[in-house]
């Protein structure tokens, strides 16, 4: 039987163990080799530190699930725009990772992702700050890669797939989705104000043209971020935009019927 640990000890393992397993995401077998313990302990200390297991979120778990004929279409283009927002892909899965708050956007993205491939995404908590929404899917993932969307988009600096500027509801498609993720809208001295911020640089390069297309007057890009401030471009993105993120929305909904909105730090 092993030695009990003290409380100090205890601690010090559970914020060793979450380290590596869960903020790191590296598997049982990582963790064992950094920890010079075998697989069989470090999954015993898992469980005795009351540390969820989560072998579905680790590189190596993947499901051979089939990926049909994409057509491009508006909500294609929203669903890029979500993933060059929030979203994230690896060598086998498909994460977007969204706040606790966003629960009924999450079920939105839910339905979405469905009826556009035909599967279901997963949903995990993770230190209660973060809603993860997840799937194994290899085929999907090399599609997207085709498009264009890569691994790490600050360091590539992901940029909008040509496709998307073809035609507008493409276009209006894709800006809703970076919007809900990487959008805001919040009340200045003098009005109020939209933007985009991302640190990949093409990505707001493609979105200023993009809304330029649109008939939108966008400022150049600054601090990394695109701003929509005429009155007459917000009520025009509320117009022919939109938001499919109750929360964005509402904000939105308050510039249109003339009430004020928060300041900078809301959504």
């Amino acid at each position: 039987m092993p030695r009990r640990w003290t409380k100090k000890e205890e601690k010090e393992r559970r914020e060793e163990l979450s380290n590596l397993y869960v903020r790191q995401n590296k598997t049982i077998k990582e963790v064992g080799k950094i920890q010079g313990l075998s697989e069989q302990t470090v999954y015993g200390r898992l469980k005795r530190l009351g540390i969820k297991t989560i072998p579905y979120l680790k590189i190596g778990y993947t499901h051979k699930r089939k990926l049909g004929n994409l057509i491009n279409s508006e909500e294609l283009s929203e669903f890029i725009g979500i993933m060059c927002g929030d979203g994230h892909i690896s060598k086998e899965q498909v994460f977007i990772c969204l706040g606790t708050k966003e629960k009924k956007y999450a079920k939105r993205i839910q339905i979405l992702f469905h009826n556009l491939f035909g599967e279901d995404l997963k949903v995990f908590l993770r230190d209660g700050k973060y809603t993860i929404l997840y799937i194994g899917f290899v085929e999907l993932i090399a599609a997207l890669k085709k498009m264009g969307l890569v691994e790490d988009k600050v360091k590539f600096q992901v940029g909008i797939p040509s496709w998307i500027s073809y035609r507008k509801e493409f276009m209006r498609g894709f800006i809703r989705g970076f919007f809900d993720t990487d959008g805001s809208v919040y009340k200045l001295r003098w009005g109020n104000q939209i933007s985009f911020t991302n640190r990949s640089l093409n990505l707001l390069k493609g979105t200023y043209i993009i809304l330029r297309k649109l008939g939108f007057s966008p400022s150049k890009i600054s601090g990394y971020s695109v701003y929509l401030t005429r009155k007459r471009d917000l009520l025009k993105f509320y117009k022919e935009i939109g938001s499919s993120n109750q929360a964005k929305y509402s904000r939105l909904n308050k510039i249109w019927v003339g009430t004020e909105v928060a300041k900078r730090d809301a959504l």
